[in-house]
């Protein structure tokens, strides 16, 4: 399986982007898919899931509010729409795929890196103040 992830660029704070992220190679549909970044020397963390039919989800709280995934499963891609861009926000975007289409009923497991098997290279988001 692999995962290209586009989308990243620069964009004032209160901007907009989104990301996608094309999936080739195994059964699409069979994949959770998820979002995760790593801002300057931190931890890369958690952004969001979705699931294989794309009717359940989970975010970050802080980007809840703000962020939606989704998926489309006859493009073979995922989307990660940002609105309301804070400089909190600038990281390396990665996206993430684990093989079985049901999000873990675990909060612990579904925000973990070790969840995921898959991943593409990340893009850059720079959100200027």
């Amino acid at each position: 399986v692999q995962l290209q992830a586009s989308g990243g660029g620069l964009v004032q704070a209160g901007g907009s982007l989104r990301l996608s992220c094309a999936v080739s190679g195994g059964t699409f549909n069979s994949y959770t898919l998820a979002w995760f970044r790593q801002a300057p020397g931190k931890e890369r963390e958690f952004v969001a899931t979705i699931s294989g039919t794309g009717k359940s989800s989970d975010y970050l709280v802080s980007v809840k509010r703000r962020f939606a995934i989704s998926r489309d499963n006859s493009k073979n891609t995922m989307y990660l729409q940002m609105n309301t861009l804070e400089p909190e926000d600038t990281a390396v975007y990665y996206c993430a795929a684990k093989s079985s289409p049901v999000l873990s009923p675990s909060m612990r497991q579904r925000h973990s890196r070790n969840e995921y098997t898959y991943w593409g290279q990340g893009t850059l988001v720079t959100v200027s103040s």
